[in-house]
Protein backbone atom coordinates (compact mmCIF):
# COMPACT_ATOMS: atom_id res chain seq x y z
CA UNK A 1 0.00 0.00 0.00
CA UNK A 2 1.52 3.36 -0.98
CA UNK A 3 1.87 6.32 1.36
CA UNK A 4 -1.21 8.06 -0.02
CA UNK A 5 -3.48 5.05 0.43
CA UNK A 6 -6.42 5.48 2.80
CA UNK A 7 -6.27 3.87 6.26
CA UNK A 8 -7.08 0.17 6.16
CA UNK A 9 -10.05 0.56 8.48
CA UNK A 10 -11.58 3.17 6.16
CA UNK A 11 -10.96 1.02 3.08
CA UNK A 12 -12.62 -1.98 4.70
CA UNK A 13 -15.70 -0.03 5.74
CA UNK A 14 -16.13 1.72 2.39
CA UNK A 15 -15.72 -1.61 0.59
CA UNK A 16 -18.39 -3.16 2.80
CA UNK A 17 -20.78 -0.26 2.20
CA UNK A 18 -20.22 -0.14 -1.56
CA UNK A 19 -19.86 -3.87 -2.22
CA UNK A 20 -16.54 -3.39 -4.00
CA UNK A 21 -12.90 -3.27 -2.91
CA UNK A 22 -10.84 -0.07 -3.03
CA UNK A 23 -8.57 0.03 -6.08
CA UNK A 24 -6.83 3.33 -5.34
CA UNK A 25 -7.32 6.59 -3.52
CA UNK A 26 -5.92 10.00 -2.80
CA UNK A 27 -6.53 12.55 -0.03
CA UNK A 28 -9.06 15.28 -0.73
CA UNK A 29 -7.53 18.26 1.09
CA UNK A 30 -10.40 20.75 0.88
CA UNK A 31 -12.11 21.85 4.08
CA UNK A 32 -11.24 23.51 7.38
CA UNK A 33 -12.05 20.69 9.81
CA UNK A 34 -9.78 17.76 10.76
CA UNK A 35 -11.98 15.17 9.08
CA UNK A 36 -10.39 12.45 6.96
CA UNK A 37 -11.36 13.07 3.32
CA UNK A 38 -10.59 10.66 0.50
CA UNK A 39 -11.38 10.42 -3.19
CA UNK A 40 -11.53 6.68 -3.91
CA UNK A 41 -11.68 4.49 -7.00
CA UNK A 42 -13.46 1.16 -6.49
CA UNK A 43 -12.50 -2.10 -8.15
CA UNK A 44 -15.72 -1.99 -10.16
CA UNK A 45 -14.75 1.40 -11.64
CA UNK A 46 -16.95 3.68 -9.55
CA UNK A 47 -15.52 6.77 -7.88
CA UNK A 48 -16.68 7.86 -4.42
CA UNK A 49 -15.83 10.45 -1.80
CA UNK A 50 -15.40 9.24 1.79
CA UNK A 51 -15.35 11.44 4.86
CA UNK A 52 -14.82 10.31 8.43
CA UNK A 53 -14.12 11.82 11.82
CA UNK A 54 -13.22 10.63 15.28
CA UNK A 55 -15.76 10.93 18.10
CA UNK A 56 -13.78 12.22 21.07
CA UNK A 57 -14.52 14.82 23.77
CA UNK A 58 -12.01 17.17 22.09
CA UNK A 59 -13.40 16.80 18.57
CA UNK A 60 -16.76 17.92 17.19
CA UNK A 61 -16.16 16.40 13.75
CA UNK A 62 -18.22 13.27 14.41
CA UNK A 63 -21.19 15.36 15.55
CA UNK A 64 -20.89 17.50 12.42
CA UNK A 65 -20.78 14.40 10.22
CA UNK A 66 -23.96 13.04 11.78
CA UNK A 67 -25.72 16.34 11.07
CA UNK A 68 -24.38 16.36 7.54
CA UNK A 69 -25.62 12.83 6.90
CA UNK A 70 -29.15 13.83 7.90
CA UNK A 71 -29.03 16.70 5.40
CA UNK A 72 -28.01 14.43 2.50
CA UNK A 73 -30.61 11.91 3.58
CA UNK A 74 -33.54 14.32 3.93
CA UNK A 75 -32.96 17.17 1.46
CA UNK A 76 -33.74 16.19 -2.12
CA UNK A 77 -32.61 18.88 -4.56
CA UNK A 78 -30.42 19.27 -7.67
CA UNK A 79 -27.71 21.04 -5.66
CA UNK A 80 -27.25 18.07 -3.30
CA UNK A 81 -24.57 15.43 -4.00
CA UNK A 82 -25.81 11.85 -4.03
CA UNK A 83 -25.62 10.01 -0.72
CA UNK A 84 -24.05 6.60 -1.36
CA UNK A 85 -23.45 5.22 2.09
CA UNK A 86 -23.39 5.85 5.82
CA UNK A 87 -21.88 3.87 8.66
CA UNK A 88 -21.77 4.99 12.27
CA UNK A 89 -19.88 2.65 14.55
CA UNK A 90 -20.21 5.07 17.45
CA UNK A 91 -16.61 6.26 17.19
CA UNK A 92 -15.69 6.99 13.55
CA UNK A 93 -18.85 7.88 11.58
CA UNK A 94 -18.29 7.42 7.85
CA UNK A 95 -20.06 9.30 5.08
CA UNK A 96 -19.80 8.22 1.43
CA UNK A 97 -20.94 10.56 -1.35
CA UNK A 98 -20.58 10.84 -5.09
CA UNK A 99 -17.08 11.97 -5.98
CA UNK A 100 -16.91 15.58 -7.18
CA UNK A 101 -13.16 15.79 -7.63
CA UNK A 102 -13.68 16.05 -11.39
CA UNK A 103 -15.85 19.16 -10.99
CA UNK A 104 -14.66 22.77 -11.29
CA UNK A 105 -13.89 24.29 -7.89
CA UNK A 106 -13.47 28.08 -7.67
CA UNK A 107 -11.58 30.37 -7.49
CA UNK A 108 -10.95 31.88 -9.94
CA UNK A 109 -14.44 33.20 -10.45
CA UNK A 110 -16.18 33.96 -13.74
CA UNK A 111 -19.34 36.09 -14.10
CA UNK A 112 -21.44 33.15 -15.25
CA UNK A 113 -20.35 31.13 -12.20
CA UNK A 114 -21.30 33.96 -9.86
CA UNK A 115 -24.74 34.06 -11.47
CA UNK A 116 -25.08 30.28 -11.05
CA UNK A 117 -24.24 30.47 -7.35
CA UNK A 118 -26.79 33.22 -6.80
CA UNK A 119 -29.41 31.08 -8.54
CA UNK A 120 -28.41 28.07 -6.45
CA UNK A 121 -28.69 30.10 -3.25
CA UNK A 122 -32.18 31.16 -4.31
CA UNK A 123 -33.02 27.50 -4.96
CA UNK A 124 -31.79 26.57 -1.47
CA UNK A 125 -34.01 29.27 0.04
CA UNK A 126 -37.04 27.88 -1.85
CA UNK A 127 -36.39 24.32 -0.66
CA UNK A 128 -38.47 23.29 2.38
CA UNK A 129 -36.14 22.69 5.34
CA UNK A 130 -36.39 19.30 7.06
CA UNK A 131 -38.38 19.16 10.28
CA UNK A 132 -35.21 18.83 12.37
CA UNK A 133 -33.59 21.99 10.97
CA UNK A 134 -32.67 24.35 13.80
CA UNK A 135 -33.67 28.01 13.91
CA UNK A 136 -30.47 29.91 13.13
CA UNK A 137 -31.74 33.02 14.95
CA UNK A 138 -31.90 31.03 18.15
CA UNK A 139 -28.80 28.93 17.46
CA UNK A 140 -26.41 31.51 16.02
CA UNK A 141 -27.34 35.05 17.09
CA UNK A 142 -25.02 35.04 20.09
CA UNK A 143 -22.23 33.31 18.19
CA UNK A 144 -22.33 35.85 15.36
CA UNK A 145 -22.58 38.93 17.59
CA UNK A 146 -18.88 39.64 17.38
CA UNK A 147 -18.92 43.41 17.86
CA UNK A 148 -20.18 42.83 21.38
CA UNK A 149 -17.15 40.63 22.03
CA UNK A 150 -14.89 43.26 20.48
CA UNK A 151 -16.37 45.84 22.85
CA UNK A 152 -15.48 43.61 25.80
CA UNK A 153 -11.96 42.83 24.55
CA UNK A 154 -10.82 45.01 21.64
CA UNK A 155 -7.17 43.90 21.71
CA UNK A 156 -7.41 41.02 19.18
CA UNK A 157 -9.22 43.22 16.65
CA UNK A 158 -6.91 46.21 17.16
CA UNK A 159 -3.95 43.85 16.81
CA UNK A 160 -4.97 43.28 13.19
CA UNK A 161 -4.03 46.93 12.54
CA UNK A 162 -7.09 47.66 10.44
CA UNK A 163 -8.31 50.42 12.73
CA UNK A 164 -7.19 52.39 15.78
CA UNK A 165 -8.86 52.86 19.16
CA UNK A 166 -10.32 56.24 18.23
CA UNK A 167 -12.08 54.81 15.18
CA UNK A 168 -13.36 51.85 17.16
CA UNK A 169 -14.77 54.00 19.98
CA UNK A 170 -16.59 56.18 17.45
CA UNK A 171 -17.98 53.40 15.25
CA UNK A 172 -18.60 50.50 17.62
CA UNK A 173 -22.06 51.61 18.91
CA UNK A 174 -23.38 51.95 15.34
CA UNK A 175 -21.92 48.60 14.27
CA UNK A 176 -23.41 46.86 17.31
CA UNK A 177 -26.85 48.34 16.71
CA UNK A 178 -26.84 47.54 12.99
CA UNK A 179 -25.78 43.95 13.66
CA UNK A 180 -28.50 43.63 16.29
CA UNK A 181 -31.13 44.78 13.77
CA UNK A 182 -30.18 42.15 11.16
CA UNK A 183 -32.74 39.51 10.30
CA UNK A 184 -31.67 35.91 10.85
CA UNK A 185 -35.04 34.29 11.42
CA UNK A 186 -37.26 32.85 8.71
CA UNK A 187 -38.67 29.68 7.23
CA UNK A 188 -36.12 29.10 4.47
CA UNK A 189 -33.53 26.37 4.24
CA UNK A 190 -30.10 27.86 5.01
CA UNK A 191 -26.80 26.17 4.14
CA UNK A 192 -25.02 28.57 6.51
CA UNK A 193 -21.49 27.99 5.16
CA UNK A 194 -21.67 29.03 1.51
CA UNK A 195 -18.15 29.66 0.21
CA UNK A 196 -15.82 28.39 -2.51
CA UNK A 197 -14.53 25.30 -0.71
CA UNK A 198 -18.12 24.13 -0.21
CA UNK A 199 -19.35 24.45 -3.80
CA UNK A 200 -18.37 23.30 -7.26
CA UNK A 201 -19.64 23.36 -10.82
CA UNK A 202 -20.64 20.18 -12.61
CA UNK A 203 -20.96 20.36 -16.38
CA UNK A 204 -23.48 18.23 -18.21
CA UNK A 205 -23.92 18.78 -21.93
CA UNK A 206 -23.90 22.52 -22.59
CA UNK A 207 -24.89 23.62 -19.08
CA UNK A 208 -23.42 23.66 -15.59
CA UNK A 209 -25.04 23.34 -12.19
CA UNK A 210 -23.86 24.10 -8.70
CA UNK A 211 -23.32 21.35 -6.16
CA UNK A 212 -23.16 22.32 -2.49
CA UNK A 213 -21.30 20.27 0.11
CA UNK A 214 -20.60 20.42 3.87
CA UNK A 215 -24.15 20.71 5.15
CA UNK A 216 -23.34 20.24 8.83
CA UNK A 217 -24.35 23.81 9.75
CA UNK A 218 -27.61 23.95 7.81
CA UNK A 219 -30.73 25.24 9.49
CA UNK A 220 -33.90 27.28 9.07
CA UNK A 221 -33.79 31.04 8.72
CA UNK A 222 -33.60 34.06 6.45
CA UNK A 223 -33.77 33.36 2.75
CA UNK A 224 -31.02 35.90 2.01
CA UNK A 225 -28.53 34.71 4.61
CA UNK A 226 -26.54 32.42 2.31
CA UNK A 227 -26.07 34.99 -0.46
CA UNK A 228 -25.11 37.75 1.98
CA UNK A 229 -22.61 35.60 3.87
CA UNK A 230 -21.03 34.42 0.59
CA UNK A 231 -20.40 37.90 -0.84
CA UNK A 232 -17.41 38.86 1.37
CA UNK A 233 -15.67 35.55 0.63
CA UNK A 234 -16.35 36.05 -3.08
CA UNK A 235 -14.79 39.50 -2.95
CA UNK A 236 -11.79 38.17 -0.99
CA UNK A 237 -11.19 35.73 -3.86
CA UNK A 238 -11.17 38.35 -6.57
CA UNK A 239 -14.90 38.70 -7.21
CA UNK A 240 -16.97 41.89 -7.21
CA UNK A 241 -17.44 43.92 -4.06
CA UNK A 242 -20.52 43.07 -1.97
CA UNK A 243 -21.92 46.59 -2.33
CA UNK A 244 -21.87 46.16 -6.10
CA UNK A 245 -23.94 42.98 -5.79
CA UNK A 246 -26.72 44.07 -3.40
CA UNK A 247 -28.18 47.42 -2.48
CA UNK A 248 -28.72 46.78 1.23
CA UNK A 249 -27.62 43.95 3.50
CA UNK A 250 -30.21 44.76 6.14
CA UNK A 251 -27.56 44.85 8.85
CA UNK A 252 -25.92 41.57 7.83
CA UNK A 253 -22.77 43.37 6.68
CA UNK A 254 -22.32 44.64 10.23
CA UNK A 255 -23.15 41.24 11.69
CA UNK A 256 -20.68 39.32 9.50
CA UNK A 257 -17.91 41.88 9.86
CA UNK A 258 -18.36 41.74 13.63
CA UNK A 259 -18.03 37.98 13.72
CA UNK A 260 -14.81 38.05 11.69
CA UNK A 261 -13.53 41.05 13.67
CA UNK A 262 -13.88 39.04 16.87
CA UNK A 263 -12.18 35.94 15.44
CA UNK A 264 -9.43 36.90 12.98
CA UNK A 265 -7.05 38.27 15.62
CA UNK A 266 -7.28 35.28 17.97
CA UNK A 267 -4.54 32.64 18.21
CA UNK A 268 -4.88 29.81 15.65
CA UNK A 269 -7.28 27.04 16.67
CA UNK A 270 -9.03 24.18 14.93
CA UNK A 271 -8.21 24.82 11.28
CA UNK A 272 -5.07 26.67 12.40
CA UNK A 273 -3.43 29.62 10.71
CA UNK A 274 -5.27 28.99 7.44
CA UNK A 275 -8.62 29.52 9.15
CA UNK A 276 -7.54 32.82 10.70
CA UNK A 277 -6.22 34.00 7.34
CA UNK A 278 -9.59 33.27 5.76
CA UNK A 279 -11.37 35.19 8.52
CA UNK A 280 -9.08 38.18 8.03
CA UNK A 281 -9.65 38.15 4.27
CA UNK A 282 -13.41 38.09 4.83
CA UNK A 283 -13.16 40.89 7.37
CA UNK A 284 -11.26 43.04 4.86
CA UNK A 285 -14.26 42.70 2.53
CA UNK A 286 -17.14 42.82 5.01
CA UNK A 287 -16.02 45.75 7.15
CA UNK A 288 -15.77 48.27 4.26
CA UNK A 289 -19.21 46.99 3.20
CA UNK A 290 -20.67 47.81 6.60
CA UNK A 291 -18.86 51.17 6.68
CA UNK A 292 -20.35 52.17 3.32
CA UNK A 293 -23.87 51.11 4.33
CA UNK A 294 -23.74 52.91 7.66
CA UNK A 295 -21.92 56.05 6.53
CA UNK A 296 -19.08 55.48 8.99
CA UNK A 297 -15.61 57.01 8.71
CA UNK A 298 -13.19 55.12 6.49
CA UNK A 299 -10.69 52.83 8.16
CA UNK A 300 -7.75 55.03 9.21
CA UNK A 301 -4.99 52.42 8.95
CA UNK A 302 -5.64 50.34 5.82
Amino acid sequence: MNESAPPSWLSRRVARLMGSAIESGRPAPRGYTPAARWSLVLADGRRVFAKSGEDTPRSAVATWLRREYRAYRDIAAPFMPELLGWDDDGRHPLLVLEDLSYAEWPPPWHPEQIALVRSAADAVARTPPPAWAEDIEERERGHLSGWLRVSEDPAPFLGLELADERWLRRCLPTLIESARSSQLGGDSLVHFDLRSDNLCFVTGGSSSRVMLVDWNWCGRGSGVFDVMSWLPTLHAEGGPAPWDMVEDSGGLAALFSGYWASQAGLPPAGSGRRGRQLQLACLRSALPWAIRELGLPELPIE
